[in-house]
């Protein structure tokens, strides 16, 4: 279940994701095209005891023993990276301290071998092959007054690299695609999940939570003009419906006892409305449908259905409720003010109140 829903939620939020992707894609295109290209050189050392000086076998065994511990291969690396020999060595070269700042050294020991590697990165390729036999030579020449039971010498020579390991536009291409799909997924269903509390406190400041219906405030202020502002040119009626039979009944009944009756109240008003008709809460006891493109007699017929409907007894928890409803209605034609039209139609109610509780007063603007 969880899973159709991230599914469903990733499919919604496809664009974030194909955006996000397409991002990630560009960046890593324009980096890639911006960088310089680096080059690697690599050198590489063997340590090995000297057999001028270890003539007897028990020699040669204790100095691969020696070796078998790494400390000192560990050191014969310490010494290929050193600054020192980094420094002597450039200086050598005649290479200008500044340019030497775009090259970086690196030593490593191959594992379970007594082998080393000596890696150059820097801008320009035979400058970095040059850079990594050098400060190897120079530092064989150091480490031989260190350990001379010991040898360190070339295995293979640095060779001028003709490709640059950095950038890597296929390698950085799929790496940041792959990067921007997961972070758009990411993205996509955090959206989603902010969604959810944003809808609730959407339809909090909205609609009614004991009827369902609209909220009056929404209802008067953004549903009705935008109605009586779409509808200039043609007829657009407002109702009231007033329960009388709820007013004791508001203040005495459990609040789930309350909710289950106005939300069966809305219910009947919904099923009496077309699809495009607005129902909302205006009061305690009242409620306003909103009837779009509807002349007078249009609207009439309607609330008389409604007032039929809700005059029959509403059962609740096994409770017999008679809703005692009065209904008013104005109708507007071109342009009028909300205020104008509400005004009407609170007299329409009014009237038909003070009259008969069947009786309908339909008031249209002259």
């Amino acid at each position: 279940m969880e899973l159709r829903l991230y599914l469903r939620q990733l499919q919604r939020g496809w664009w974030i994701i194909a955006l996000t992707a397409l991002s990630a894609l560009n960046i890593a295109l324009i980096t890639s095209f911006l960088s310089t290209p680096l080059y690697r050189a690599s050198a590489r050392f063997v340590v090995s005891p000297n057999l001028t000086l270890t003539t007897r076998g028990s020699d040669i065994v204790n100095s691969l023993e020696a070796l078998d511990k790494r400390s000192i291969v560990a050191t014969y690396s310490e010494v290929l990276s050193s600054d020192s020999i980094y420094q002597d060595t450039a200086t050598a070269l005649q290479i200008e301290p500044g340019e030497l700042n775009d090259y970086n050294l690196t030593a490593v020991v191959m594992p379970d071998a007594n082998i080393l590697e000596l890696a150059v990165e820097g801008p320009n390729p035979e400058q970095a092959a040059l850079l990594a036999n050098s400060v190897g030579q120079r530092a064989i020449d150091y480490v031989k007054g260190l350990y001379p039971v010991y040898n360190i010498d070339f295995l293979d020579y640095a060779t001028t690299p003709h490709r640059p390991f950095q950038p890597n536009p296929a390698r950085d291409v799929s790496l940041a695609l792959a990067l921007g799909l997961v972070l758009g997924s990411a993205l996509a269903i955090i959206s989603e999940q902010l969604k959810i509390p944003l809808d609730a406190l959407r339809r909090r400041t909205q609609v009614d939570n004991l009827s369902s219906a609209y909220l009056r405030p929404y209802f008067q202020n953004t549903l009705l003009e935008r109605e009586l502002a779409h509808n200039q040119n043609s007829s657009l009626s407002l109702g009231l419906v007033r329960l009388d039979g709820l007013r004791d009944l508001i203040d005495t009944l459990p609040t789930v006892a309350v909710r289950r009756l106005l939300h069966e109240v809305t219910k009947i008003l919904r099923s009496e409305l077309r699809g495009n008709d607005i129902v909302g809460r205006w009061d305690e006891i009242s409620f306003a449908v909103l009837l779009p493109a509807t002349p007078a007699a249009a609207a009439d017929r309607t609330l008389v259905r409604i007032r039929q409907a809700l005059s029959e007894k509403l059962e609740i928890e096994q409770i017999d409720f008679e809703l005692d409803p009065h209904t008013g209605v104005a109708t507007s034609l071109g342009r009028e003010a909300s205020k104008m039209l509400i005004e009407r139609t609170e007299s329409a109610l009014a009237k038909a109140h003070e009259t008969s509780a069947l009786t309908i007063f339909v008031t249209e603007k002259s």
